[in-house]
This record gives structure tokens, sequence and C-alpha cells, in this order.
């Protein structure tokens, strides 16, 4: 590669342009997983990360003779060499409807920001669509009546239109936002596969809600060149539209249209079947392919065999099973490589590689990552353990016994990393993390011993010093040690030093703490915090807000209307949340709960600061709507002057929450508080006449990126969501007026 030197994304033809501290990267390692057997991926870039969906052959039982897959897994990088693995982030064994999941189609919505995945059910049950506002989930069905976009035996908006195979979707969004999908394979007696006259594809406009689509922009994408067979795939560069498709030869044919919905005039063959130096690396059998633009270059993302066939040194990974050597066929591995057009945008064809894409720009390692980002591993299995409607939690488990590590390629630790920090359990004592530069076993900059948690899965952080990690070091390796195999859980880590922010602290909701003796509305609930550590101010088990109040609808909290306002509702026994509080004198105090419950069973409890602060609090059935709300005796309780977290924990389900209140008890007798004394009622109501004050957002180099007015912390921070349409990253809001600090992850 070039000393120094990317591809100007301006650049019509490969020239170089310098670009200052840029590392001489070395090249990235097919495939993108070595701990998988990954199938029939897609691709999407939002312009921030590249991300690739896939489905699995795990599994697959070494001896299999056919597939057997069940889920989809999510990638993303920025700088095409270093990975993070998401896990499975939907599976068709947890969702009720869907037996299979096969080849899938992704992409992004310029109309929301979201991204969206359109999906089979196995080899002919129909496309389902899903949607998330995060590559990891959770991902729901937008789709009117939780239907299918297309399903033969009902439960779908159309059927299958006599396509052979009703499968292999994709989806596609234009520049103008409108959507599309396309699905088709197979030949049958009304839709043919044939040489120069393939007739086995369809495609539809979605509506714009992403609710459906219309049935009446049903057209046959049809094209000529050699028979087809099924993966068709539409993007678009320069004005022109190009579908591509397997072919049943086992290539990729393409043709080019200035319509997407054709008609599409053929032009040759894009890819063919995976091979390297005249090496076939796919077992001569199924192609699949997926294809996006990012930071001015284009990537093709395709399956081949490289693992099962120890490929180039590769390790044979054995199956689910336990068993070596699987079948090369039904066990299939993901990889990435760059392609180029021609000057009249014809398709160059693929090269195949095996140190595929150049990385584009350094790793920073100075923020939180999920324990499987890398470059390349060896010795490492992983587990996911997903549940419909949350993020997922993916997990690195290392074969400590044998050769186990993870590499991450081309980091710029800026003037010194001084520490490492990573989130694990461990069962057994002597487990270890070392970090090596330039190899597994190179030089040795810091060891880091996992505390024994006694299972795995309770995690706790662990801190290690480094030393020697500045400027920008090649590879830097992960290396697992432990006495006995699968007997550590690495859920996530980072590192400490010049570049690194602190993590945010949760947040009175107002940025004031709630006065006691007072009302505190259930609604404004502690702004969470960010970045590392405790900082959360609430759990919800659904990450879905199915509140109806429009209030704080970004968080998971459901906040619904009703009582005096607002109150939170469709709680689960479980769920809690959290209030900072300043309490302005030691004593009793009298706890009142204003609640609603259709149910018999409904209770909560409150705590301060992690301690009882009350008993149980059995909330009875107001009535059988949940409009009834009740003043409820929840005891005297007792608290200490000062500042304090009070929890809300939900430990019976179902009950709506309005306020509760804190009324001193002087010589038996209690105080009762007044809406005009207090001054702190329906607080989203009261911060309308605070004051604004200034404002401003950085970047985490510390460059001043905006400023403006705002009523308060939370209000600046919402400002800024909804104004960054040219920002993506992570940035920094701060107060001129009282100092505060939040941070504020933004992406498209």
């Amino acid at each position: 590669m070039l000393n120094g030197n990317v591809w100007c994304k301006s650049c019509l033809q490969k020239v170089a342009c310098l670009v200052a501290g840029l590392t001489v990267f070395g090249l990235a390692d097919n495939p993108i997983s070595s701990y998988h057997y990954l199938a029939d991926p897609a691709a999407a870039s939002d312009g921030e990360y590249f991300y690739v969906i896939t489905d699995s052959d795990d599994p697959a039982a070494a001896n299999a003779n056919g597939y057997n897959i069940k889920a989809l897994y999510a990638f993303r990088t920025k700088d095409m060499k270093n990975w993070t693995d998401f896990g499975i982030i939907y599976d068709a064994r947890k969702v009720d409807g869907i037996g299979d999941i096969w080849a899938s189609g992704i992409a992004v919505n310029p109309n929301d920001g979201r991204l969206y995945i359109v999906f089979p059910d196995g080899g002919g049950g129909g496309i389902g669509l899903i949607g998330a506002d995060s590559i990891a989930g959770p991902w729901t069905n937008p789709v009117s009546g939780n239907k299918k976009l297309i399903n033969n035996w009902g439960g779908g908006l159309a059927d299958c239109d006599g396509i052979g195979w009703c499968f292999d979707p994709a989806i596609f969004f234009d520049d103008d936002g409108q959507g599309y999908f396309t699905f088709g394979g197979g030949s049958s007696d009304t839709r043919k596969a044939e040489d120069n006259n393939n007739d086995i594809f369809n495609i539809y406009k979605l509506n714009k809600d992403m609710k459906g689509f219309d049935v009446n922009t049903k057209t046959h994408l049809k094209i000529g060149g050699p028979r087809a067979m099924e993966a068709s795939y539409i993007h678009k560069y320069k004005g022109n539209y190009y579908l591509s498709y397997s072919t049943a030869d086992l290539r990729i044919a393409y043709g080019m249209s200035k319509n997407p919905m054709g008609p599409y005039e053929y032009k040759g063959i894009f890819m063919g079947n995976p091979s390297i130096n005249g090496q076939n690396i796919n077992a001569n059998n199924n192609n699949h392919h997926g294809i996006a633009e990012f930071k001015g270059r284009w990537y093709v993302t395709y399956h081949d065999r490289r693992i099962a066939n120890g490929y180039d040194g590769l390790e044979k990974i054995p199956a689910e099973d336990g068993k070596a050597d699987p079948v090369a066929a039904f066990h299939r591995s993901v990889s990435v490589d760059e392609f180029f057009y021609n000057d009249d945008g014809t398709m160059m064809p693929l090269t195949f590689t095996k140190e595929g894409p150049e990385q584009i720009e350094n790793f920073d390692p100075y923020d939180w990552y999920p324990a499987l980002t890398s470059s390349k591993q060896k010795g490492i299995r992983s587990r996911s353990n997903f549940t419909l409607g949350k993020v997922t939690e993916h997990l690195l488990l290392p074969l400590s016994t044998k050769e186990s590590w993870i590499r991450v390629s081309g980091v710029d630790f800026g003037t010194a990393a001084t520490g490492f920090v990573v989130q694990a359990a461990s069962a057994e004592d002597g487990n270890k993390i070392e970090i090596h530069t330039d190899s597994a076993t190179g030089t040795l900059a810091g060891v880091c011993s996992l505390k024994n948690t006694g299972n795995k899965t309770t995690y706790v952080e662990n801190t290690c010093e480094v030393e020697g990690l500045k400027g920008i070091v090649d590879q830097l390796f992960l290396v697992f040690k432990g006495s006995k195999d699968s007997t550590m859980a690495i859920k996530a880590w980072g590192f400490e030093g010049s570049g690194t922010t602190p993590p945010t602290p949760q947040q009175p909701y107002g940025d004031k703490p709630w006065e006691v003796p007072g009302k505190i509305e259930a609604e404004n609930y502690d702004v969470p915090g960010s970045g590392r550590g405790d900082v959360s101010s609430y759990s919800d088990k659904n990450a879905e807000n199915q509140g109806d109040a429009e209030f704080r609808d970004t968080e998971g909290v459901d906040v619904v209307k009703g009582g005096s306002g607002y109150a939170i509702g469709y709680t689960e026994a479980g769920e809690w949340l959290e209030y900072t509080v300043d309490v302005k004198t030691t004593g009793d105090y009298k706890l009142t709960v204003n609640a609603a419950s259709g149910s018999k069973t409904s209770s909560i409890l409150f705590t301060v600061d992690g301690n009882a602060l009350s008993d149980t609090v059995k909330i009875p059935q107001t009535d059988t709507t949940w409009n009834v709300y009740k003043l409820i005796d929840g005891g005297s309780v007792k608290l200490t002057e000062g500042s304090h977290i009070i929890r809300l924990s939900i430990t019976g389900s179902y009950v709506n929450v309005d306020w509760f209140k804190l009324e001193s008890i002087v010589n038996g007798e209690v105080v009762e508080i007044s809406e005009e004394t207090t001054g702190i009622l329906v607080r989203h109501v009261k911060l309308d006449a605070i004051q604004t004050s200034a404002y401003d957002v950085f970047d985490l180099r510390g460059h001043k990126v905006a400023s403006f007015m705002a009523t308060s912390l939370s209000e600046a921070s919402k400002m800024w969501r909804s104004r960054a349409q040219k920002f993506q990253g992570i940035c920094l809001i701060r107060s001129r007026k009282t100092g505060m600090v939040a941070k504020i992850p933004v992406s498209r």
C-alpha cells in the first residue's frame, strides 16, 4: 500500500493524498470473523459506520446435508479494519410466526435516520420488515398489524406473485428518500429463470411511514444475462441504478438502468465464484453479496468457505455440535473487499483478497467498546443472550489454555495510555488479560488480573496500569490467559489516558435536585448519564417507549397521560427510576403516593442511596382502566439532611405512578406542603419560566462546534440532538453558567 497515504474522496482516480498523522496501516484480514460460521451478507452505511448483517451457519451439524439458519448477526466498523460484533440481533427461535431467517437486506432510511432490515421467513415463508435506531437493536416490526410484507399463506400485505422462491429480499432508499424492496429466486411455470430472459424478481415502493407498501407499485424486475437463481440487490452510483443477482452457475451478474424499477440492461459479470490466485475458496458453491459506499469508497461483502476449508492457515473451528472438520458447503464465512467502477459507470470485476480493504482511519482506544471489537481473532468463542425487545448481551469467551487473543489494528494512543479497563466475569482465580504490541508474544504493555466473580454472569470492572502505549501502535493484542477454558466472559473494554472522556453521571431533571419536603413528579426522573460505570437513572424492561404522552419519548420509560398531567405507566416488576433529592432537615417524613392500577397485585418500594426507605407499598385496584388515581399512604420514613438518590422500584407489575411526596413530621403532626410554597410541582410545566442561559458544544478533541441558548442542560441536549444533522459522533455540551457537562452521542 502507499506509505502513509489514503485515496482522496474527491478524486475520480486512485490519486494519493497525504493525511497528517495517519499511520502506515497493515492490511485487514478476511474473513471479518474467524470464530463464527456466517453467510449471506448485506451492507449499508450512514457515513459514520459501515454495517454488515449476516445470517449464521453456526447451528448446522458438522456432517450437515442442508442449511440450519435461525438468526441474524450484525457488525460495524469505522475504519474497514476493526469490526465490532454485536452478536445475534434477531432470532427466529424467539419470534412468533417465523420459522427461519435466511439472507436479508439492510439500509439506512434518510427520512428518519433509522436502520431497516427486510428478511425472509426461511426458504419461502414470506418477507418481513424490522427497524431499529441502532444496529445493536432492539429491532421491531413497524408494519401495521404486525404483519409481514409478503406471505403466500395470509398474514402479509401481498402474496409472492407466483415467484418460485419467495426469499432473498433487499432494501434500497433513493436520494429523495423513497424506499424500495425486492425479493425472488428459483423458477416457476409463471415466473421463469432463463438465459437472456429472467423474470424471477419483484420490486415495490415502501410507504414513507414504513408501515407497509403500495401493492399497486408491483413491478417485475426483468433482466437478460445468464440464468438467474437468487440474491437480487439494488444500489446507485452517479445517477445509475444497478441490479445485481446470483446466477445459476454461481456468479454475480448485473445490469444498469436510469430508474430503480427498471428496465435494466444486462452489462456483465461483476463477481466470479470467490477464488484467489486460481484457488476456489468457496467450495464452488452458492454465492451472495452486499454493496455499499463508505467515505468515498465502494465495498462489497460476500460469503466464502475460507474457515471450513482452512484456507491460508485459518483455524478450522468445530461446528456447534463440537465436531471437527464441518462440511464446507453448509459452513460459510463472510469477507469484505473494495471494488471500483470504469469511467462509463460499469463495474470492474471484483478481486478477492485475503488481506481485505485498507484501514482508512486510526482506531481511537479511548472509548468503551463491546468486547468483540477486533481486526483478527484466535482461540475465542462468543455467546449471544438474545431477548426480544432488548439489546443483546454479546460476550467474548476465551479458550484461555490455548493461544487465545483478539487483535486491534492502527491504534492511536496519542501522548500515552495510562490504564486499561475491562468489564468481565471470571469463575476461576488466576484469569488475566495481557496487553502486547506487534504480536501476541510481543512487548508486554500491561497485565490485568480478573477478579473472581464466582460465575460467568456477574460482571465487574478490572483496571490495570499500562506503559509504552503512545503514538500509533500498528498491532495491539489482548491475550487471554487462564488455567481452564471457558471460565471467563468479557463484556467490554477501553483504555484511559490522553483523550479519555470521563463518564458523565446521572443528573436531576431540570438540573436542580427535588427539594424535600416536597412533591416529586414521577415522570421527571433523573437524566441518564453516559460512559462506563453506574450512570443509569432508570431500568425499563422494554426499550421501546410505549407511552402516549410524547414526553421524554427518546428514553425507555413509558410516560402516559393521566393523573395531574403525566405519569409513568406500563410498569413491570423489576423496573425502577431514580430521583436526586435535597433533604433540608434530618427527620421523619410522611410518604404519600398518587397512583392508579387495574391490577390487584401492584406494589412499589422506595430506597435511598441503596438502603431501604419504605416498606413495600401495596397499590390497590383503583378501577379497571388505570384512569382513576388515588392517594396511597406509604407510611413514615426517615431521611438525613443533604443530597441523596431515591429509587422507586416496581415490585408488583401494572401500576401507574403520578407523583409521590414527602412531608415533614414535627411533634407527631404532618406539616402539609402546597403547590404555592414548594415551587417544584409539575416541573415539566414550570421549567418554561426558568431563564435561559448559554450552552457550548464541543467535539472530543475540544473544538467548539456550536453555541445556543436553553433553559436547562437536558433541554440543551435535546435541542442538539434535533439540530445536529451534519454532526455525527460523541460531543460534550457544557453550561457556561454552572459548568455542568453532558456527553451526547449523535448519529444519523
